[in-house]
């Protein structure tokens, strides 16, 4: 009979032929290693390496871990043992056994004279109460998690003991939790009925707009009704002509919702304020600096003291005059100030800036009374574009390009016209050149130009000035941002084409408005022109860059204020790439989260490939062709033709174990963590990791930091990399997740995928967390990298999405795969869990007249009851446990 037994059958794995082993995760095989005494057994035999603290334990990598297990007959009779052996270890031969005590590193030769290692013992008799020592050794060579498991045949039975060690350098040994993780207690809702109203930053110069933006508050029934997690009839019925405005107003209300929700969980309890000069107090707030909260001039929030009860404490407004680094620097009602000493505790809650989302519904609002040929193109739009002869501005477009810009000269108006293409086609440069053929041969045009974010901006404007072929005139181009972007943000070439007072960005006046021929700005600030009564029809082009990006409300900012009939509308885009982010997972499923590009491609104009709606880039400038070559097979047809000049590259032979193949994977077994009460995962073996990639291939002199980009999925291993890479000088280096990587591109791209544990894998699927939710976030982040790509994790773990399947594969077949033991394959894997053509939802978001659905991978729309998305990754607080 077996002297130990599990906790419970259900723990119990049972492992069977060294084939049927693979990958064992130590958080799935913990059964393993809690034993509890039975009185009936007749031997015990202890534990080697139990765990610490639920965790493997430590050894610095290159060291011998050493560890006894003892074997004790309880019985008064002998007893046969016949066996212990190792059965298997991972990596291959790192355990042994021996019945002496392994001699240290620094022991003289007589010490360890007789000594012998083996992966079996011979059989002996234990006698009674004899108590048999055997040491377990592991001689450890590489990072990673190392396995093993050791058979002890006594009698008729035979008993198991799985053993783990983490082996680690001292970077990774640096970066283990200082506390255990455990689940932030979720605040008291902190409710605001009323409040006395704070001290308002002074507007330096102010002027009113012409057209106002109302306040557009949500109805309180409206609001119930969607706080019950109830889906409003006019949500269920799909997205039509009739209802549009309606339709996506009520999807703004689930985000506005949401949004709300979101920022309590900033809410702080007892929390201190210091007196500042001008009657200013400040608050530090964690977290500020990475925009968490995001909180800027003008904004405000609520206190009060945390001593009074809720229900009779006085809440106060307090205006944010002034924002540095994590602090803020507030004014509050003079009585406030007046009664305040440093000393006092108050709870605070964050209220977030409702600008944009007024913006939004006020698009919405006013896209109703766009044409068919705008919201719903059909045949009723067809058109035929007549293109005349082209000489490029820039010498360098390819044939797609230029058919791409006749057509967009000979477009009349209406339909919108479609520039779509992966990444690294040339997609903004066929924009700007677009743009500058019309500046150049059409006086009469009046060009606005529109990009998601502020760099995006920036950047076109940038490639506009440096084109050789046309210049400019200052005064006919200007960049139009919002007041809250940062003054130093902006480079100070590019200020003479801003409008500010006193470092403060603004709208010039309407008659300054009317000089320009080409304004450049992001899809919100584009508002901006409508408040001081820009009319309809006034731009004749209007370009929407990135299109792709942007939720359609957020499209609509533009075109809905400022096309008529016959102003052209330029989309250019890539559907496959990451989409708006959107923070409701309710008001993503039913279509905030598919943008006015994605949905133009539902229509048939545009589906068919007509060139007089639609061009497809298919010349990639960025990658190098093995790296082109997986993305191009899976998301396009394998149309893509790889058109970068090969000497751009930048190579490092020594690096690559096939000179010819840039995609090198790292398989390593490490585990993913949490600490505090932060939810946010991270893999200190893999940031290591990440670390020795970067020393070798900055070492070789041809590859620089700035070469160099770092993705990851989660915060946390964003911030562990970075605070790790700074120690070390290296700051120069991009660390970010992939959302802050689209659009950008780097020479070499790092990608640590952070999870090492099977059973997070279906939360992350179900929340859309990390890579192993979204086919897109998948092909940003290979399609990054200019000359070479390095992927650096667990292939037992990412092996079981279909389309990181595809890349280790893809490495190991072309020999470039390094580390840990592969996976068994599976030849010809079928894509199971994805198949967007083929998604069944009864609450289909457009049933209508598009007839399509909006149900990414991994989301059960068919229940009605949603969970909460993931914001940026990895806001879960729910996680598995």
């Amino acid at each position: 009979m077996s002297s130990v037994r599990y906790k419970s059958d259900e723990e119990r794995s049972v492992i069977g032929e060294k084939a049927d082993i693979g990958f064992l995760d130590f958080e799935e095989e913990k059964s393993h290693c809690s034993y509890v005494p039975d009185d009936e057994s007749p031997v015990v035999i202890s534990v080697p390496f139990p765990f610490v603290k639920g965790s493997p334990q430590s050894v610095i990598v290159g060291d011998t871990a050493v560890d006894s297990i003892t074997i004790k007959n309880t019985t008064k009779e002998s007893v046969e043992l016949w066996a212990v052996r190792i059965f298997i270890s991972n990596p291959e031969n790192s355990f042994s056994l021996s019945l002496m005590e392994p001699p240290l590193g620094n022991s003289t030769t007589d010490s360890g004279r007789g000594f012998v290692e083996s992966d079996s013992l011979e059989d002996r008799v234990l006698q009674p109460n004899e108590t048999l020592t055997v040491w377990l050794s592991c001689k450890t060579k590489n990072m990673g998690l190392h396995s093993s498991i050791v058979h002890f045949d006594v009698g008729d039975e035979r008993i198991e003991r799985v053993v783990f060690l983490l082996v680690e350098d001292m970077i990774s040994q640096s970066l283990a939790p200082k506390q255990p993780y455990s689940k932030g207690k979720r605040k008291e809702k902190y409710v605001v009925d009323t409040f006395v109203s704070g001290s308002r930053p002074r507007r330096k110069t102010y002027r009113s707009y012409k057209n106002r933006l109302p306040r557009y508050d949500i109805p309180k029934d409206i609001r119930d009704l969607l706080e019950r997690n109830e889906i409003p009839p006019s949500i269920e019925q799909g997205l039509t002509r009739k209802n549009y405005s309606s339709y996506f107003k009520m999807l703004i209300m689930m985000e506005e919702i949401q949004l709300e929700d979101d920022m309590r969980s900033y809410d702080m309890e007892c929390i201190t304020m210091k007196k500042r000069p001008n009657q200013l107090l400040s608050m530090v707030v964690p977290g500020l600096a990475e925009r968490r909260p995001s909180l800027v001039h003008g904004d405000f929030i609520i206190a009060r003291l945390a001593s009074e009860r809720a229900q009779n404490a006085t809440n106060f407004q307090g205006f944010v005059h002034r924002v540095e680094a994590d602090e803020i620097f507030l004014k509050f009602d003079p009585q406030f100030h007046l009664h305040h000493s440093d000393a006092n505790l108050y709870n605070v809650h964050f209220t977030y800036n409702r600008i944009n989302m007024r913006r939004l519904y006020q698009a919405a609002e006013a896209a109703e009374k766009l044409g068919r040929e705008f919201l719903f193109p059909s045949e009723s739009s067809r058109r035929h574009i007549k293109t005349t002869p082209l000489v490029p501005v820039s010498g360098n477009l390819n044939e797609e390009q230029i058919c791409s810009v006749k057509m967009i000269l000979g477009c009349k108006g209406a339909p919108p016209y479609v520039i779509h293409g992966p990444p690294g086609t040339g997609k903004t440069s066929t924009v700007v050149e677009a743009v500058l053929q019309l500046y150049r041969n059409h006086p009469d045009a009046r060009i606005l130009v529109c990009a998601p974010s502020n760099s995006a901006a920036d950047y076109i404007l940038e490639k506009l000035l440096h084109q050789n072929g046309v210049k400019c005139r200052e005064n006919e181009i200007f960049r139009l941002n919002a007041s809250t972007r940062p003054y130093e943000e902006i480079k100070p070439e590019l200020m003479h084409f801003c409008f500010f007072d006193e470092f403060i960005f603004k709208c010039p006046p309407f008659n300054a408005l009317m000089h320009h021929r080409i304004i450049i700005s992001t899809y919100m600030s584009a508002c901006l022109l409508y408040a001081e009564d820009v009319v309809q029809g006034h731009f004749s082009h209007i370009f929407l860059d990135e299109a792709g990006q942007a939720s359609e409300p957020e499209t609509m900012i533009p075109i809905s204020h400022l096309c008529t009939r016959e102003t052209v509308v330029v989309l250019a885009g890539d559907p496959m790439q990451l989409g708006p982010v959107i923070y409701s997972h309710q008001a993503e499923t039913f279509g905030l989260g598919k943008s006015y590009l994605e949905r133009l491609f539902e229509c048939e104009l545009y589906t068919k490939g007509d060139e007089n709606y639609i061009t497809k880039l298919v010349k990639n400038y960025r990658c190098h062709p093995a790296i082109l070559h997986l993305p191009s097979m899976l998301f396009y047809d394998g149309e893509l033709i790889a058109s970068r000049d090969t000497s751009s590259f930048v190579m490092t032979a020594d690096f690559l174990p096939n000179k010819e193949f840039p995609v090198l994977f790292f398989g390593i077994q490490g585990c993913d963590e949490r600490e505090g009460n932060n939810p946010s995962w991270f893999n200190r073996i893999e940031v290591s990791k990440v670390v020795e990639v970067v020393k070798r291939l900055t070492a070789f002199g041809n590859i620089t930091e700035q070469d160099i980009g770092i993705i990851a999925p989660y915060r946390q291993q964003v911030l562990k990399i970075k605070n790790i890479l700074e120690s070390l000088d290296m700051s120069n280096i991009k660390v970010g997740s992939v959302e802050q990587f689209q659009g950008q591109e780097k020479q070499v791209i790092i990608i640590s995928t952070v999870r090492s544990t099977i059973k997070h894998n279906e939360f992350d699927r179900v929340h859309c967390l990390g890579f192993l939710s979204n086919h897109r976030r998948f092909n940003v982040a290979v399609t990054r990298a200019i000359s070479m790509l390095v992927v650096i994790g667990n292939p037992h773990i990412i092996c079981q999405d279909y389309y990181w399947n595809k890349l280790l594969w893809h490495c190991v077949d072309n020999s470039s795969y390094q580390g840990c033991p592969l996976p068994e394959r599976i030849e010809e894997a079928e894509e199971e869990y994805y198949d967007e053509d083929n998604q069944e939802n009864e609450f289909t978001a457009y049933n209508g007249e598009w007839g399509q659905d909006n149900v990414e991978w991994g989301q059960d729309a068919s229940q009605p009851e949603f969970s909460n998305p993931a914001k940026d990754e990895d806001e879960w607080s729910e996680g598995w446990k």
